[in-house]
């Protein structure tokens, strides 16, 4: 009979990455250069996170996420193996469908999240697809209408199979 366990995973951004990517953006501007064809640069709302993997055989349960405010969260898995000093991201490694949830301003602070539940679902299972290869995800993570990276709690739960 196979065993499992539920892992909880807890996105943790990469400091030390968005800030490298940071300095790309200023790097073409101070020195007037354009980007290149297909580059996807970082915007200022933006930060990266990741996922380390533990195990590589997982399957999808839930997403967990918290906002205490009011705003909204987009997050982007990236498809590449991430070497930084060496490639810069380009638009066609960012995958679909990307994680989408928000509170209202209008909304009570202690409502729940609203979110785009099929996408949700289905971005989940893109990511327990991508770690049967990988050790390591990385996401971009953009804040918007007044949602700040201290106010995000974000975790996914994999049932991993042993």
């Amino acid at each position: 009979m196979e065993q499992t366990e539920d892992i909880v995973m807890n996105f943790s951004e990469d400091k030390a990455l968005t800030e490298m990517m940071r300095m790309r953006v200023s790097s073409l501007q101070r020195s007037g250069q354009k980007r290149q064809d297909g580059e996807r640069l970082l915007l200022p709302n933006e930060a990266v996170y990741r996922l380390d993997f533990p195990n590589q055989d997982l399957s999808f349960q839930r997403w967990h996420f918290s906002l205490r405010a009011h705003g909204k969260v987009t997050i982007t898995g990236i498809s590449q193996h991430w070497t930084p000093d060496l490639t810069h991201l380009m638009s066609r490694q960012l995958l679909e469908p990307i994680g989408t949830f928000w509170r209202n301003a209008a909304d009570p602070p202690d409502s729940p999240l609203k979110c785009l539940e099929a996408d949700m679902q289905e971005f989940g299972e893109r990511i327990a697809e991508l770690a049967k290869v990988r050790r390591v995800m990385y996401f971009l993570m953009a804040f918007k209408e007044g949602a700040e990276p201290e106010d995000l709690s974000c975790t996914i739960t994999f049932t991993a199979h042993k």
